[in-house]
């Protein structure tokens, strides 16, 4: 197969497409929203540029998919942000023009649900970005993340390779964006609890593909994602969302990804961290603890008979949790199973 190519980089200066192809959200969260728009400017120097659906909820797919494809067709936008994810972007990348966005590509930045947009440039070839949220990331209560900072200001800014690192604190429990005044107020957080590691001492390097575990259900499901040979020797990249599935439901889903021949591929797997609390289900420290242990022995036991001699890394930092590292999609990751690192190249 044709390996993804790196798009050109924006530069501090540069007008970046600001973009909602998923959910609405900047439209009942101005306040957080706002936020995340100022810190782009000041703590990257980028001028953002809104699009017509950017603050819409529920807008029309058509619609969304026009603004996304206007903001890879001008000439001055040098980068692409997703404001944040939702659950229907399942329904807009039909409607994209994919011959202005291989005519054009830029590095698009997004996680969850553009899981959908991810796929669909790879598939183009382009290689993209996982993560970096403006809402939720630049958007962060109290202050952004340090370690998210400078992964997503590698990933706009540089292509050279980025060692990952284990952060020192954890999080999954932000504050509540109904209520303005807990934008002063820094997250919970917790100690770190380093990775994860499975698998035989070796170093595999290759090319990622994956995201969010539950989109890459349903794009299976509507026959959209590559064929096993086209994945062939890539690392797997998974990470679960807000709606908290359970270790049975991930067994389900990843074991689903082996029956349709594609575990077989990927001789690394890099695994996030899950989140474990929601507004909705709240769980005390130890119970998310024991959360991600079942998530992590659902995933091995679904692995196990279609690559048991998979390296496999749990609880890397680039999901739904807090903080979140960047990971190229499409583009080059190094797992060393034998110096216990992951490195990737922006």
């Amino acid at each position: 197969m044709t390996f993804p190519t790196y798009p050109r980089k924006p530069r501090p200066g540069d007008r970046v497409a600001v973009v909602s192809p998923s959910a609405g959200l900047p439209g009942l969260f101005p306040h957080v929203y706002e936020l995340g728009l100022r810190r782009l400017r000041e703590e990257f120097g980028l001028e953002p540029v809104e699009y017509p659906t950017t603050r819409t909820m529920g807008a029309d797919p058509r619609d969304r998919a026009r603004d996304l494809t206007a903001a890879f067709a001008d000439p001055t936008i040098t980068a692409v942000l997703a404001t944040v994810g939702g659950d229907d972007l399942i329904t807009v990348t039909p409607h994209l023009d994919d011959a202005v966005l291989r005519a054009n590509p830029k590095p698009y930045f997004g996680y969850s649900d553009n899981t959908n947009v991810l796929n669909h440039l790879y598939r183009l070839g382009i290689v993209a970005y996982h993560g970096g949220s403006v809402l939720v990331h630049l958007g962060r209560s109290g202050r952004p993340h340090p370690l998210t900072l400078d992964s997503l200001r590698a990933a706009l800014f540089t292509s050279g390779w980025y060692d990952l690192t284990p952060a020192p604190e954890w999080g999954d429990e932000p504050r509540d964006w109904r209520d303005p005044a807990t934008l002063a107020q820094e997250p919970v957080m917790f100690p770190g609890t380093g990775w994860h590691w499975q698998g035989p001492s070796t170093v595999v390097q290759g090319r990622t593909w994956g995201g969010n575990l539950e989109i890459l259900h349903w794009l299976m499901a509507a026959d959209r994602v590559p064929a096993a040979a086209e994945l062939t020797g890539s690392v797997l990249v998974l990470e679960t969302s807000e709606e908290l599935p359970s270790a049975q439901e991930v067994f389900r889903m990843v074991r689903n990804m082996g029956e349709r021949g594609l575990l077989a591929a990927f001789p690394a797997v890099v695994v996030g961290r899950p989140k474990a609390w929601d507004f909705d289900s709240p769980r005390s420290v130890p119970d998310r603890l024991a959360w991600a242990g079942a998530q992590r022995e659902a995933v091995s036991r679904a692995l196990a008979p279609y690559r048991p001699d998979a390296v496999v890394v749990f609880d890397v930092d680039l999901g739904h949790t807090d903080p979140q590292l960047i990971i190229p999609y499409g583009g080059e990751i190094r797992v060393d199973a034998v110096e216990r690192r992951i490195s990737v190249r922006y």
